[in-house]
């Protein structure tokens, strides 16, 4: 079975470093290149075992990384190696330190507009107000996934023919949603009771947040991850009760 997802808004190879450094509590001087590349081809293999669409900018950074891993373990005989090594690693750390700038103030800005907004339109959904206003991203999903996965008992880990249309758990985790304000994504994927079903549990979440129909939220960093679903209504009436986010 072959389940293609094409995200519109696919976050890049720079996003992934940046989330497995935040994952491992390092700050971008701390990094280690034998470590990351490591954990960056991990997460390139699910995507690939997923069927996720990889852009080539996946590929030539994990290029870069096994390149600049490679110049790592191998004794240097000169001093010309070790400085293309350094500045290759540090042209990498400034492209991280710059990008981590610019989505911050992406952030800001969005929270700027959402402030300054005066309408709220459809698409507008109620959030807990525990304040779980910070999108989860696909690298965020994929890890809540290899996490389920590996809980799964070993003799069913294998995958086994078994034909699960995508809309069948697209409908699944809508109907899950139906009258609740939230459901745990974790929940939602240890309903889950084959490795087959996982699979497609996720490609559906992922076409669900594609479509706009549901977003995934955490309250900060590596926490709970809770899917909401968006319903189409007019919701201006709640703004002054600060539980309104697009």
């Amino acid at each position: 079975m072959v389940y293609d997802i094409h995200l519109d808004t696919f976050e890049g190879p720079l996003d992934l470093l940046l989330h497995l450094i935040r994952k491992n509590d390092l700050e971008i001087n701390e990094i280690k290149i034998a470590d990351i590349t490591a954990e960056y081809l991990t997460y390139l293999d699910l995507m690939k075992d997923l069927n996720i669409s990889v852009a080539g900018e996946f590929l030539v950074m994990a290029s870069t990384l096994m390149q600049m891993k490679a110049r790592a373990l191998l004794p240097s005989d000169s001093n010309k190696d070790n400085q293309e090594e350094d500045d290759t690693l540090d042209q990498l750390k400034n492209r991280l330190l710059e990008y981590q700038k610019y989505k911050e103030v992406g952030k800001l800005l969005s929270y700027k507009i959402m402030e300054a907004s005066q309408v709220y339109y459809r698409t507008a959904t109620v959030i807990s107000k525990q304040d779980f206003v910070l999108d989860a991203t696909i690298f965020d999903l994929m890890n809540s996934f290899r996490k389920a996965l590996t809980a799964l008992p070993e003799n069913i880990k294998e995958i086994m023919y078994q034909e699960i249309p995508i809309e069948t758990k697209i409908r699944e985790i809508l109907d899950v949603l139906e009258g609740k304000q939230y459901v745990s994504f974790t929940e939602i994927l240890k309903m889950q009771n084959t490795k087959t079903a996982l699979i497609v549990c996720f490609m559906a979440v992922l076409e669900l947040v594609k479509n706009k129909q549901i977003v995934a939220k955490q309250s900060e960093l590596f926490s709970e991850i809770r899917i909401y679903k968006v319903y189409n209504e007019i919701c201006s009436d709640l703004k002054e009760k600060n539980m309104i986010l697009d």
